[in-house]
């Protein structure tokens, strides 16, 4: 059962983060297994277990170990997550509950964090059809359970007439979440209560994207489906046009 982090796993996490390197890391391994990773894995079976039986819903609890073939090129991780969510093949690209620890204390939430751009057009479009609906559910995590809208936003602005809904329009990835250091919910049981209470009210959220994410991926594969090869070109020889003998 999941008790809560540490004083430890905080410090541990700012260490990596100013010493990323196996000389640093190996002596003090057992303390990541103890301190954030059993933690961690506890954690996660905890707030996965609301959504076990909801059909294609899976957790995954991040490893500090990273990928070297990728950039920054660095051996660890400095901020460990947990992901809630339906399987897809880019996570980044699909509506995600998620729990992140890092030096500076804990984030929880909802995150589409590198969308598709027809998503996107799709989110809008629905926004400027039916608004309502959204701005309700945002209302309600903003007003009643403390969240903050954030996420990635275009450079360039997107044209929108609504006032109500115009920050929204300026979103290319969407995140809702609570950040939290007070060791009285971090270090003790109670942030399990507290993510899994804001893990319910984000379901309409969390669905909301899915369905859109659903139609945008059968839409792509209707048109790659329908998608006709233009006819082959047939090179005829030409016929002499000079009569000659054989």
């Amino acid at each position: 059962m999941f008790q809560g982090f540490s004083r430890d796993a905080l410090d541990f996490l700012l260490g990596i983060r100013l010493n990323n390197d196996r000389e640093w890391f190996e002596p003090r391994k057992q303390t990541y297994v103890d301190k954030i990773y059993e933690p961690l894995k506890e954690l996660g079976a905890e707030l996965f277990e609301p959504f076990s039986d909801v059909e294609g819903m899976m957790y995954k609890v991040g490893r500090i170990y990273r990928d070297e073939k990728f950039p920054p090129y660095l051996h660890y991780r400095d901020t460990m997550w947990i992901y809630v969510r339906y399987e897809a093949f880019w996570w980044s690209k699909t509506p995600t509950l998620f729990f992140e620890l890092s030096p500076e204390g804990a984030e929880y939430g909802f995150r589409i964090s590198k969308p598709d751009a027809s998503l996107m057009e799709r989110f809008r479009a629905q926004l400027s059809e039916a608004p309502e609906d959204f701005l309700a559910m945002i209302d309600d995590l903003e007003n009643n359970h403390g969240a903050v809208v954030g996420g990635d936003e275009y450079k360039r602005r997107k044209k929108c007439d609504d006032p109500n809904v115009e920050r929204f329009f300026q979103k290319k990835g969407l995140s809702v979440s609570i950040k939290t250091n007070d060791p009285e919910i971090l270090f003790t049981e109670k942030l399990t209560e507290r993510i899994n209470e804001l893990f319910k009210a984000l379901v309409p959220l969390n669905g909301y994207f899915h369905e859109l994410a659903e139609i945008d991926a059968l839409s792509k594969a209707l048109e790659k489906e329908s998608a006709v090869d233009p006819e082959p070109v047939i090179n005829l020889v030409e016929a002499p046009k000079v009569d000659f003998m054989w």
